[in-house]
Parts: structure tokens; C-alpha cells; sequence
């Protein structure tokens, strides 16, 4: 058990240079890169003139002398591998990089969404698997009943529904100006949250969670349910469960005690997950709701090709997830005690 574990540790190495490697290729040859955003805007400065309008005009073209020496600036006049070689040894030293855009350290840029983001992670991942799990094991138990079919219906509804998608419409249908205007159009908490009581402060929080908690809770939500559902529909076909039911045990007992244990097993390969709760966010749902997470943080980092926030958010998220999925490991075992990986 010792040695798997070891090697699974040692197997992430490799994984990350891979995932790090092929980002770090595609991000230095695809075109629009920082170098040609910055000539771009300097172009666009001197059309407009010092005045701000096209009657200044000044003189905006660059000198191949200024551009190579923009482009020492940025390190691109090496060869990629040795950018690459280069990035690497400085992440092996705990440095990040520092950012194209705020001009800090990647770190503190990422350092200061952490708590926006590990707020909606914990709470969407909790309450996740606290409705997903007994609303499977209902579907399973209740299999063919009218409850099952008008739960599947809306479940495969959610599904086909994107997180982000759903988001506009809530915004448009509870959102400030709407019919019922009953939440805020966006943001973490409103503008004066400071001179709020503490009461005031906790209800004015979880005013803005509640419409982007459901839609980062709408596909996993719906995954996890029917995973959830069919696990245990298995379960209750095996000989321990039939005889179980043979010897006399309630139903409540038999699904409860015998077959719930070992239906959850499918769904320890999410546990494992837990450790990437803190980097989580969609892009595209933090963009709706104009929250200022690790979502949002990302959207901009590669609009404005801001490589080194980009590349610090892919160093951090792919360990946590090579770590989670050792962690779902343990889970494995820890759930069902006859799992060995010798």
C-alpha cells in the first residue's frame, strides 16, 4: 500500500511538467501576446495624441530597436524551452512570476481572491453532496414512481442548462430591476458592507451567494444525483442486500446500513476534489455575476494575456487536482476496507 502511494507521488512530477509544458507552448505562440497589446496600445496613443482626440496626432510607430528591447523586457527573445527551463526554476523557488497587468507579485494578486473563491467552493461543495446523496438514494428507493420521473426530468433540465446560462436568466428574472427584484445583479457583497451591522453584514452576504451557488451547483448537481441513484440501484440487486431482506431487516435498515456504504463509492472519486475548492470558479459565472474570484481572475488574465497569472493559476490548480486524486484514494479505502492497491 506504501509503495503505490509513493508511486502515485512520484507520477506527479512527470504530470505536472506535461500540463505545464504544453500550457506554457500554446500561451508563447499564439498571437496577441503582450508584446503586440503593448504595441497596439501605443499606437492607439499616438493616434489619439497627447489631447485624447485624433486631432493630435503624433508619430506612433516603434523602431525594430524598441521592440527587441521590449521584447528582452518580457523574455521572449530566448527560445521557448528556455523560457520554459527558466519559468520552471523559479517556480521550483516558490516565485511566481510577476504580473503583466496589477505589476505585483502573482502570488498576492492570486492571494487576495483566495477567500472569495474558498467562500463559494465550500459552500457549493458541501451542499452539493448533501442534496445530491439523498436525493439519490429517494430516486433509487421510489425507482419508476411519479417522484422519480419529476425529479429525472428536472435533473436532465439542469444538466442540459449551463451554469453560466442559467445565471443570466436568474439575473434577468430575481435581479435588481426585475418584475420581483429580489436579489442584487452582482458582486460579493454591496458597496457599503462596511457600515453594516453584523447581522446586516451576514444577510447581505448571503443575499449575493444565493443565485451563483445554484448555478455553480447545476451540473455537478445533476451528475452526482443520477450517479448517486444508479449506484445504489446496484446495490440493492446483490446477495448480501437480497439477503438481507431475506432474513427479515426493515428496508430502511438494509438500504441504510448495507447498501448506502457501499453505493458511495462511485462518488469518492469527487471527494478527493475537496483540495481544488479553494481555486474554484467558472469563468464565465463569475463574469455574469461580476465577482471577483479566481473565475474572474482568470477570464481577465487571458483576455489581457497576462501569462504569468495565467500559468501561476495552472501550477496551483493542477497539484491540488493531482494531489485530490490521491486523496480519492484514501477515500476509496476508507469507505470500503477491502480495497487494497497492492
Amino acid at each position: 500500500m506504501r509503495a503505490y502511494f509513493i508511486r502515485r507521488l512520484l507520477l506527479i512530477i512527470p504530470t505536472f511538467l506535461g500540463i505545464t509544458l504544453v500550457s506554457f507552448i500554446i500561451m508563447h505562440i499564439v498571437p496577441g501576446g503582450p508584446i503586440e497589446q503593448a504595441i497596439r496600445q501605443i499606437r492607439m496613443g499616438g493616434a489619439l495624441g497627447e489631447g485624447g482626440t485624433s486631432g493630435g496626432f503624433v508619430s506612433s510607430e516603434l523602431t525594430a530597436d524598441a521592440i527587441e528591447q521590449m521584447r528582452e523586457n518580457y523574455g521572449f527573445d530566448k527560445p521557448v524551452f528556455v523560457r520554459y527551463g527558466l519559468w520552471l526554476w523559479n517556480i521550483l523557488r516558490l516565485d511566481l512570476g510577476t504580473s503583466y497587468i496589477y505589476g505585483d507579485p502573482v502570488w498576492d494578486v492570486i492571494k487576495s481572491r483566495l477567500p472569495v473563491s474558498l467562500y463559494f467552493g465550500l459552500i457549493g461543495f458541501f451542499l452539493t453532496y448533501l442534496v445530491c446523496i439523498p436525493l439519490g438514494v429517494m430516486k433509487a428507493v421510489k425507482h419508476r414512481s411519479p417522484f422519480d420521473t419529476i425529479t429525472s426530468v428536472l435533473v436532465f433540465v439542469g444538466y442540459a442548462t449551463p451554469g453560466f446560462a442559467l445565471g443570466i436568466v436568474l439575473l434577468v428574472v430575481f435581479g435588481g430591476g426585475s418584475f420581483w427584484n429580489l436579489f442584487p445583479l452582482g458582486g460579493f457583497v454591496s458597496d457599503n458592507f462596511s457600515d453594516l451591522s453584523f447581522l446586516q453584514k451576514a444577510w447581505d452576504l448571503l443575499h449575493h451567494t444565493i443565485l451563483p451557488v445554484i448555478c455553480y451547483m447545476i451540473s455537478s448537481f445533476a451528475t452526482l444525483t443520477i450517479l448517486m441513484k444508479n449506484s445504489l440501484l446496484e446495490q440493492l440487486t446483490q446477495d448480501y442486500v437480497l439477503t438481507a431482506f431475506a432474513k427479515g431487516l426493515p428496508g430502511r435498515v438494509v438500504v441504510y446500513k448495507h447498501a448506502l456504504r457501499n453505493s458511495l463509492i462511485p462518488l469518492a472519486t469527487g471527494f478527493g476534489h475537496f483540495l481544488s475548492i479553494i481555486l474554484a470558479g467558472s469563468f464565465l459565472i463569475e463574469k455574469v455575476f461580476n465577482i471577483d474570484g479566481m473565475g474572474l481572475l482568470g477570464y481577465t488574465a487571458i483576455v489581457d494575456r497576462d501569462y504569468p497569472v495565467v500559468l501561476g493559476i495552472l501550477v496551483i490548480s493542477s497539484l491540488l487536482s493531482l494531489l485530490g486524486n490521491i486523496v480519492s484514494d484514501v477515500c476509496y479505502i476508507l469507505i470500503d476496507p477491502r480495497i487494497d492497491f497492492r
